[in-house]
């Protein structure tokens, strides 16, 4: 593990993954919510990377539509799939960022609305992460440019941590100029589209399940509660059924120092029967349930092209989160609206 971590911790999290995937599915499974609700059944549609996002009361879908990027609002989260779909960006031909867009996010901050995602110039090796702002959540969105430390290595998968009043930017990026592997970076944000920071490596592949297919730590995603803060991400490659989430514990108070983050030493959210490579997650606080939405495959071996998007809740052991596992194809989830 790269971060020095006390015995305690390093116990702890270990028990609390350990009791998370030896629960019984059941446990995790909505109840009709009091005054009724809505129960919907999983999966929900085709997609990958789900970014789903509340402001305001409203619920926003987030996703890649092309070369070019797309969003859903609605009042329930329920209501997401048969929303209409709004282009709010369209990339221009001939620039390093027209082609290839991945994983985009949307985030309300000081005012304003940005969109942060991947793009290249029809060439992986030159995927990076832009930055996109607009005065209302459908835009349309201004590109504001790349988002990028000195070293402009490759990056994808980007995302925004608030920590201490101040922005960071975590992003999973290659080490040098080739693929040899993916790893977590952080670095601090001076405004929110522009890194003025040295980018630190806070998590690099070293488990087994972490290399399934190839060494990847990727889809960073943050989740705070009562004051702890951690980061869920995917492991492994995300093209098989191995793909599954790991976990970050921030055990210090500088979030840029490598020695401050616990790498929980298994997985968190792994496959099962209809619910193969589950990964790359986002998080909603419905009436005070807390739940995950991510992609997983219903068939086996079906890679990139067979990915449905699921939502379920999740409980907490302590502060810890505990995710189970995923509900199989055909599980109904009750939302509270």
């Amino acid at each position: 593990m790269q971060a020095a971590i006390s015995l305690f911790t390093a116990i702890q999290l270990l028990f609390i993954t350990l009791l998370g995937r030896m629960l019984p599915a059941r446990l995790f499974e909505a109840r009709p919510a009091e005054g009724g609700g809505v129960t919907i059944t999983l999966p929900l549609e085709g997609g990958s990377d789900p970014w789903y996002y509340e402001h305001g009361g409203k619920f926003y879908y987030c996703y890649s539509a092309g070369s070019g990027v797309a969003v859903k609002t609605a009042d329930s989260p329920a209501a997401l799939g048969k929303a209409p779909e709004t282009v709010v960006y369209r990339a221009p031909v001939g620039t390093a960022y027209s082609y290839s867009y991945w994983a985009p996010e949307m985030h309300f901050i000081d005012g304003a609305w940005y969109i942060y995602v991947a793009a290249d110039d029809g060439n992986n090796e030159n995927h990076r992460m832009y930055a996109l702002k607009s005065d209302t959540p459908l835009g349309p969105y201004e590109m504001l440019g790349k988002v990028a430390d000195k070293t402009d290595r490759w990056a994808i998968d980007g995302t925004v941590l608030e920590y201490g009043g101040e922005l960071y930017f975590i992003w999973s990026g290659w080490a040098g100029y080739s693929d040899l592997g993916q790893n977590l970076y952080i670095a601090h944000m001076s405004d929110p589209a522009h890194i003025d920071g040295k980018r630190v490596k806070i998590s690099a592949p070293e488990y087994g399940w972490e290399k399934k297919g190839h060494a990847i730590n990727e889809g960073p995603e943050v989740l705070q509660r009562d004051g702890k803060t951690y980061i869920i991400y995917s492991a492994s490659g995300s093209w098989t059924d191995d793909y599954c989430l790991g976990m970050l514990a921030l055990t210090g108070d500088d979030v840029t120092d490598p020695a401050c983050w616990a790498k929980c030493p298994m997985p968190v959210f792994e496959k099962r029967d209809t619910a193969y490579g589950p990964g790359h997650c986002s998080f909603l606080n419905l009436a005070g349930q807390d739940y995950i939405v991510y992609h997983a495959n219903v068939e086996s071996g079906t890679g990139w092209n067979g990915r449905t998007v699921r939502i379920q809740p999740f409980t907490w052991r302590g502060n810890v989160p505990v995710f189970g596992s995923p509900l199989p194809a055909g599980s109904t989830v009750t939302l509270p609206y």
